[in-house]
């Protein structure tokens, strides 16, 4: 009785078939990952570019304080950062926050960028859907952050410490309170068709 030798050689053909097969499973898995990470620079790429023209162009509501508007560029950066990772979630909110202020008033621009990428970071795309608690909750949270973010920018470029506060906090609070509202129309709306089922089966 002779004991199998389970040993595998390394010039033995199963031992070849085994390095190959292992391999070809490396290159297909990375294949994939590298296919979801275009797909999701692609939609990241898509919504900056929404972001741009609803923020510097499209669909602005006049509020009639200081010619304020709202517009939904916030509302779309809530949408990203309920559909998108994190750090393509902050690359949507700063370019395309960034891009309408380089278009419409380029001061701004430094600012805009840090507080729309500040903005993103209280919502989770975790979820199935789009409106959860915490991402109602947050849209409050984002309201102190861009209140408070854009006074201290304000205050830095016209220096009037007073009337900077009164104006980015007010401001502020029609802009997020708009945006909340139209954040949970669209989100509810995007929930119905099951959009982030469909985007995670397509993005893989």
């Amino acid at each position: 009785f002779h004991r199998a030798n389970l040993c595998l050689r390394p010039n033995s053909q199963v031992y070849q078939e085994g390095r190959i097969n292992m391999k070809t499973n490396t290159t297909t898995k990375t294949r994939v990952t590298q296919s979801a990470k275009m797909r999701y620079v692609t939609l990241t790429g898509l919504m900056a570019a929404m972001i741009a023209l609803m923020t510097a162009y499209i669909c602005h509501i006049p509020t009639g304080i200081n010619g304020g508007y709202i517009h939904f560029g916030d509302s779309l950066i809530y949408i990203a950062a309920a559909l998108l990772p994190t750090p393509y979630a902050l690359a949507a909110a700063a370019i395309g926050g960034g891009l309408a202020d380089l278009m419409t008033a380029p001061m701004w621009a430094p600012a805009t960028i840090i507080i729309k990428m500040l903005i993103t970071i209280p919502f989770t795309n975790k979820p199935a859907k789009i409106i959860t608690p915490r991402n109602v909750i947050a849209t409050v949270i984002a309201y102190f952050i861009s209140g408070i973010c854009y006074f201290f920018a304000e205050y830095l470029l016209f220096g009037s410490f007073g009337s900077a506060f009164i104006a980015s906090m007010s401001g502020s609070l029609i802009q997020s309170g708009g945006s909340a509202v139209f954040f949970i129309i669209f989100g509810l709306a995007l929930d119905k068709v099951h959009i982030k089922g469909r985007l995670n089966s397509t993005l893989g």
